[in-house]
């Protein structure tokens, strides 16, 4: 480039910014303006665009009743329970006993967060216990005082801590946008709080009819399912894959009602687990041996599996109850469990006893012989609630057995693994024998998904 030309376009800019320099300085403005606003909105865009995964949940729920995988999700316990059985410090650094076991005292770590960066004090822990005092002793001390000593007591605060609405410690997520209709979630997002996870989003229906028309339409991209002859419908879909799993959480039960004249009797007992067609409950979940599922370390591998022998339970019935017994029996159930209610119901009457089946709403029916339904079953082997003598409202079967209670009271009061297991093997060896309910199944599971 010449001299000549050089100067021209010299200039040529110096005339074109005179002229357009307010232009340009305010372009220059607006531009700077506009990053730093893209900057400030750039993770809501990232919640926008980003892949998400939505999930269609069964079930009417708010934020004082929610799921334990979404709450688990956003916050943690105090201590956490291991695969062994150990008990691990999470939101707490260390904790002492005191006073024969009637207290504890926990430490909690420093610096810790609520997920709206608000700080973390003793003062913020909302664990609520009917029989239990809690004292703040400073911002990172607090003890909880026991009416009587309870070995296991650090196992209950597992439970993750919550603040209003749903805010959480340290969790892997955080709340993000949700709606509300009548009291009721319709939906809720959680917004990852690493890089390497994904936004999930929870859409919520009140039955399981609707969560499949949902996924048929598109609005959810995984649900998981409790009937096989529904979830089959999606095995020719080539964009969906199903998998099949074992929930043991929960454990179908056929409760007896102990205070009956027929169950004080334990061969009648025993003879009503020779009348269940295992060959046909395992269709609809893993047959379970006892009340702790395989899944815990208490577990006892030694237990004797059940058989079927409908020739011998009918034997023991008329010879226990002889020709003159009449009664028949009241098996409650709901609607949910009816078709297997109804095959359990056929085996019995082989034996000549008489079954008439009644439908029950949530609540705990006051009267039965024989109750049919789902028990959640507890994550700890200790058991004392629902099978110790003096616990009328978790006893729901009116079980008593000597042996039992003490077992479970030796359970809970022992903080040694290795002792605990001992005790909790020898109680599932005697409640096998003396059955106050049989364990039937824990029921298969379908989740479909989108690939």
């Amino acid at each position: 480039m010449n001299k000549k030309t050089f100067r021209y376009y010299y200039w040529l800019f110096l005339e074109f910014g005179k002229k357009y320099s307010r232009l340009i300085l305010m372009s220059f403005f607006i531009g700077f303006i506009s990053l730093i606003g893209f900057l400030s909105i750039s993770p809501y865009l990232k919640l926008i665009f980003n892949k998400q995964e939505i999930i269609g949940l069964v079930g009417n729920y708010n934020f004082s009743n929610l799921p334990e995988e979404i709450m688990t999700k956003v916050s943690n316990g105090l201590i956490n329970i291991n695969e062994k059985g150990g008990i691990v410090p999470v939101l707490a650094n260390s904790w002492e006993v005191k006073d024969q076991g009637k207290q504890y005292r926990f430490y909690l770590k420093n610096n810790l967060l609520w997920n709206d960066d608000k700080k973390f004090t003793a003062s913020d822990i909302n664990y609520q216990f009917s029989d239990v005092k809690i004292k703040v002793i400073d911002k990172n001390v607090l003890d909880f005082y026991l009416n009587k000593p309870l070995g296991i007591f650090p196992t209950y605060l597992s439970k993750p801590l919550i603040r209003a609405p749903l805010i959480g410690i340290a969790g892997f997520y955080k709340l993000g946008k949700y709606k509300i209709i009548n009291g009721s979630l319709v939906d809720l997002t959680l917004i990852p709080n690493t890089k390497d996870l994904i936004t999930i989003k929870y859409k919520f229906y009140s039955n399981e009819s609707d969560l499949v028309i949902a996924y048929k339409k598109g609005e959810i991209n995984k649900m998981t399912l409790t009937k096989k002859s529904v979830a089959d419908t999606f095995l020719n879909w080539k964009n969906s894959q199903i998998t099949k799993s074992v929930d043991y959480t929960r454990l179908l039960t056929l409760f007896f009602n102990n205070k009956e004249k027929i169950f004080s009797n334990k061969d009648l007992k025993n003879s009503f687990s020779m009348m269940m067609d295992y060959q046909k409950l395992s269709d609809y979940g893993e047959i379970a041996r006892g009340p702790v599922p395989p899944t815990s370390w208490a577990y006892n591998p030694n237990l004797k599996s059940n058989v079927y022998d409908i020739d011998t339970a009918t034997k023991i019935i008329k010879n226990e109850t002889g020709s003159t017994e009449s009664a028949q029996l009241n098996l409650l159930t709901s609607y949910d469990y009816y078709d297997v209610a109804d095959s359990l119901a056929g085996e019995i009457k082989k034996t000549g006893l008489k079954v008439d089946i009644n439908m029950i709403s949530y609540e705990r029916p006051d009267k039965f012989d024989l109750l049919l339904v789902f028990w959640k079953v507890p994550q700890d082997p200790d058991q004392y609630y629902f099978w110790d003598s003096t616990q009328q409202e978790g006893n729901i079967s009116n079980y008593n057995n000597v042996k039992i209670d003490k077992l479970l009271e030796e359970g809970r009061s022992t903080i040694n693994i290795e002792e605990r297991n001992k005790i909790y093997q020898e109680f599932q060896k005697i409640i096998q024998d003396d059955p106050p309910a049989l364990f039937l199944y824990y029921p298969y599971v379908y989740t479909i998904k989108r690939k």
